[in-house]
C-alpha cells in the first residue's frame, strides 16, 4: 500500500475517533441528567405511593370519629326513648334512632372499604420501594460505567494528539494538503472506502478503470463526486486500538 494512503487512512480513523469522543463527552452531561430523571420518576411513584397511604389513613381516622359521633347520638337518643312519655314521641325516637343505626352501618362500611384499601396500599408501597431500590442499583451501575467510559475516552483523546502529530510527521504535504482541504468541505471526511464499484460515502459509481485503480491502492485517487480519498479495504492497515473505541 502506498505509505501516503496508509498514513491518510490511519489519520481519518484518528479524527473519527477524535470527533466521537468528544461528542460523547459532550453529550455526558445530558447522559446524567437522564439517569437523574429516571430515579427521579421512581422516587416520584414511590412517594405517591405512600401519600395514597397516609391520605388513605387520615380518610379512616375521619371516618372513626364520624362514627363516634354519630353512635354518641345513637346511645343518647336510646336514652332518651326511655323517657318519652307519649307514643307519637317514641314514634319519632325510633324514627331517630333507625336513621342513626343506618349512618352507623354505612360508615362501618366505608371504614371497611378502607381497611381493605390499606392492605392494597400497603403492597404498592412495597412494591414501589423495591422498584426504588432495583432503579437506583441499576442507575447507579450505568452512571459508574458511563463515567469510567469518560474518563477512558479523555485519557484516549490525551494520547490521540500526540498520535496524530506522529502522522502529521510522516504524510507528505501534497497528501496532507488533499486531505486538510476535503476535509474542510466534507465535515470532516476525507477519506472513503471503495466497495463493488462505487465510493461508499456519496454512494456514486466509479469509472471501472477508477475502481481498478483505487483496488490496487498503491496511488492517491479521489472520488470524482466527492473528491474524497479512495481506498480498498482488502488492503487496509487495522486501526490502532485507541481510534477503534
Amino acid at each position: 500500500m502506498l505509505p501516503d494512503l496508509e498514513r491518510l487512512i490511519r489519520l481519518q480513523q484518528l479524527d473519527d475517533f477524535v470527533e466521537r469522543a468528544r461528542r460523547t463527552i459532550a453529550e455526558h452531561p445530558a447522559r446524567v441528567q437522564g439517569l437523574d430523571d429516571r430515579l427521579n420518576a421512581v422516587r416520584e411513584q414511590f412517594a405517591a405511593a405512600r401519600q395514597r397511604v397516609a391520605d388513605g389513613q387520615a380518610a379512616r381516622r375521619a371516618l372513626e370519629k364520624d362514627l363516634a359521633t354519630v353512635q354518641a347520638r345513637l346511645s343518647r337518643f336510646k336514652d332518651q326513648l326511655m323517657e318519652v312519655k307519649t307514643n307519637r314521641e317514641y314514634q319519632a325516637m325510633q324514627k331517630e334512632i333507625e336513621a342513626a343505626q343506618q349512618d352507623v352501618r354505612a360508615i362501618e362500611d366505608r371504614i371497611l372499604e378502607r381497611m381493605v384499601e390499606a392492605d392494597d396500599l400497603a403492597a404498592a408501597v412495597k412494591q414501589a420501594e423495591s422498584a426504588q431500590a432495583a432503579a437506583r442499583k441499576e442507575i447507579d451501575g450505568e452512571r459508574r460505567e458511563m463515567e469510567a467510559g469518560v474518563a477512558r475516552l479523555q485519557d484516549d483523546l490525551q494520547r490521540s494528539g500526540g498520535q496524530r502529530d506522529a502522522i502529521l510527521a510522516e504524510i507528505s504535504p501534497e497528501a496532507l494538503a488533499i486531505y486538510q482541504t476535503v476535509a474542510r468541505k466534507r465535515k470532516g471526511i476525507a477519506v472513503a472506502e471503495a466497495r463493488n464499484g462505487l465510493c461508499t460515502i456519496c454512494q456514486v459509481r466509479l469509472r471501472p478503470q477508477v475502481f481498478n485503480d483505487v483496488l490496487r491502492n498503491d496511488s492517491i485517487i479521489q472520488c470524482e463526486s466527492c473528491q474524497r480519498v479512495l481506498y480498498s479495504a482488502a488492503l487496509t492497515p487495522a486501526p490502532d486500538a485507541s481510534t477503534a473505541a
